[in-house]
């Protein structure tokens, strides 16, 4: 009897540390080099740590990191936008009943 219980446990142990382990970083710690390098890339796209303007935060670091990624986009030639249109999202018209060849209603001959 202990030994299902035991069991009950462990399954039920593994089944909460799944989600844990599941959503669990893939990526390593950042090293000081490479957040310096982070630096100094915010700093050539404009923003300015020590400044003193605390009135619009969020807005100057946010501008700069968009400069940041725009460039390297860029310079991968991966991402950045196309030139172009596209019909995503739009509404499919549907084909009527009749153009369907044996598609009969619901309620066909009542």
């Amino acid at each position: 009897m202990k030994v299902k219980a035991f069991v009950q446990a462990i399954a039920i142990a593994a089944a909460l540390a799944a989600p844990a382990v599941s959503f669990a970083q893939s990526n390593g710690p950042v090293t000081r080099a490479q957040v310096r390098q982070q630096l100094v890339q915010l700093e050539q796209a404009g923003y300015r740590p020590g400044d003193g303007d605390q009135t619009t935060y969020p807005v100057p670091i946010q501008q700069a990191e968009a400069r940041v990624a725009r460039e390297s986009a860029v310079s991968n030639g991966y991402g950045g936008v196309a030139a172009g249109s596209s019909a995503s999202g739009s509404r499919a018209v549907p084909a009527p009943e009749a153009a369907i060849p044996g598609l009969k209603p619901v309620y066909f001959g009542q």
